[in-house]
């Protein structure tokens, strides 16, 4: 059994990727001094995110769109080196946009994620992914999703069934909209970032991994809260609303043996049974 040394970042990016890029690689410098094999940088951690969720998106010229061979990402691979990095990103296919997550080290790009559920009005600038999928790392197993993803257990629960055995979530969640508490530590949007990670990682009996924007953007102001949570859906490390790593070690493999010999919620479903009476056909 071998013990993985994992972090998420909570910390600050913006629309000038050479900053970002310095963010990111003083981030993957602190983290390789601390022995971290797999680093969660947060949603959007290359160019930004969106200025607002409000419906003036011409204001907003959005990201730059970066190609997933694109020479950025090349550049991020470099910088990841023997580490496994997760970075969020706007990709460019043709036309469309898409708000995505890479997945890379020195070799080059081990997956990608399009996010697939919009909040409020993201979709007015990016199109929408179609599916969730697990893949191999030399890290273990990993299933990534974005943000709003983490909202609908079908997205995790998908991963999980294609043996994800790490969840690897990458957030630009904000403070509540309305009624925000001045405090973001008692933000009604904080606790249910908070909750999601960890049910989540409970009812998948997975490793899960949670970065997030940290500070302002726009009308915009983030959660923070990035951390680790063990297959039992206890938080392992947490950096609280402030920017920061949250590091923690875990012998993967073991932790999912451990949570999953009695009751197995992969295992025990019953999914024959998960229909409903009220189904409406067009």
């Amino acid at each position: 059994m071998t013990a993985l040394r994992m972090a998420a970042v909570a910390a600050e990016f913006g629309r000038d990727l050479e900053e970002d890029f310095a963010t990111a690689e003083r981030l993957i410098k602190e983290a390789r001094e601390q022995e971290v094999r797999l680093l969660a940088l947060p949603e959007a951690c290359l160019g930004g995110y969106l200025l607002s969720l409000d419906d003036d998106s011409e204001l907003d010229q959005g990201p730059p769109a970066l190609a997933l061979d694109g020479p950025e990402i090349r550049r991020l691979a470099f910088l990841a080196g023997e580490m496994t990095v997760v970075a969020g990103y706007c990709e460019a296919d043709g036309d469309a946009r898409y708000n995505s997550v890479v997945c890379v080290n020195g070799d080059g790009v081990l997956g990608n994620h399009r996010k697939v559920h919009q909040p409020l009005s993201e979709d007015a600038s990016y199109a929408s992914g179609d599916r969730f999928h697990a893949f191999d790392t030399p890290v273990g197993r990993i299933g990534m999703m974005i943000c709003y993803d983490k909202a609908f257990p079908e997205s995790a629960r998908a991963l999980a069934l294609d043996g994800a055995e790490i969840g690897v979530v990458v957030s630009a969640w904000p403070g509540a909209r309305t009624n925000a508490a001045t405090d973001l530590v008692n933000d009604r949007w904080k606790r249910r970032f908070d909750l999601f990670d960890r049910a989540r990682a409970l009812e998948n009996q997975i490793v899960w991994i949670s970065a997030n924007q940290a500070g302002t953007f726009g009308s915009l102001r983030f959660v923070g809260s990035a951390k680790i949570v063990d297959p039992g859906g206890e938080i392992l490390a947490d950096t609280g609303v402030e920017a920061g790593l949250a590091i923690a070690e875990l012998d993967v493999a073991q932790a999912l043996e451990t949570a999953r010999r009695s009751m197995g919620h992969l295992r025990d479903r019953r999914p024959e049974t998960y229909t409903y009476a009220g189904a409406v056909t067009a």
